[in-house]
């Protein structure tokens, strides 16, 4: 009963989700930015000049070849200085509204008649810490992932996890937000962290037995290091008496 997955859901149970949910851009997000064009040459431009660093406030230089990308930081912000075009919103979009908007810019210009975009996202992680079987940092290659996929990456929940008390970290706004989560019941389909987020952090607590069983083992540690002592002081005394 403790350890068991959405333990109210009956067989065939069918659950609404998000159709079109993708994590959207936030500030310092780092993408990478290609332009493509049946005329090369016409593309180069925006594949290589300056791009602006929100990270340091600095420029940096480069080109764009088949083994290296430009990676361009979400400015705190929300927006991006790409090369021509200048300054784009990008926080609250979604990868392909973003590249439908530079599109859109590219051909308005009248630089390319028939530009194509692609972006991707060059700093797509999560943390997973506590319980689980091999906690750490993770690199997401979708743009959308599930608590449930996330705890897989991590080999799941150890014995000892509590799967009524995991907590999501998120920041918006400056802010980080905590949110609770119980993976034994069906409503964590509503919860708005059953999909993560870029830098989330999952945080699985130790059930009940597993803290009783660290609070008895330092106990333990601690009354048998007072005993160490008091023997060894015992020791020292008796052994000092018998020399005189």
């Amino acid at each position: 009963r403790n350890v068991l997955y959405l333990q109210d859901m009956e067989n065939g149970a069918e659950i609404s989700l998000p159709e079109n949910y993708l994590i959207r851009l936030k500030p310092y997000d780092q993408i990478t930015v290609v332009v493509n064009s049946d005329k090369p040459e016409l593309a180069a431009p925006f594949n290589s000049a300056t791009n602006y660093n929100a990270l340091n406030g600095t420029q940096v230089t480069g080109s764009y070849g088949e083994n290296s990308l430009q990676v361009i930081t979400i400015d705190s912000n929300g927006y991006i200085e790409f090369p021509i075009l200048g300054k784009i919103k990008c926080s609250g979009l979604t990868r392909e509204q973003l590249a439908a908007d530079i599109q859109q810019r590219i051909i308005k210009g009248g630089y390319i008649d028939n530009p194509t975009v692609n972006i991707r996202f060059a700093n797509l992680t999560i943390s997973i810490l506590g319980e689980v079987n091999k906690p750490g940092r993770y690199s997401i290659i979708n743009d959308r992932i599930t608590i449930f996929e996330a705890l897989a990456l991590a080999g799941d929940l150890t014995i000892y996890g509590d799967r009524e008390q995991v907590s999501v970290i998120r920041t918006e706004n400056g802010k980080s937000i905590v949110t609770k989560l119980d993976l034994r019941s069906k409503d964590i389909f509503d919860s708005s962290c059953y999909y993560l987020e870029q830098n989330d952090v999952v945080l699985v607590s130790p059930n009940k037995y597993k803290a009783a069983t660290s609070e008895i083992n330092q106990n333990r540690t601690f009354w048998i290091s007072i005993a160490s002592t008091f023997v060894s002081v015992a020791t020292l005394v008796v052994t000092i008496i018998s020399i005189k």
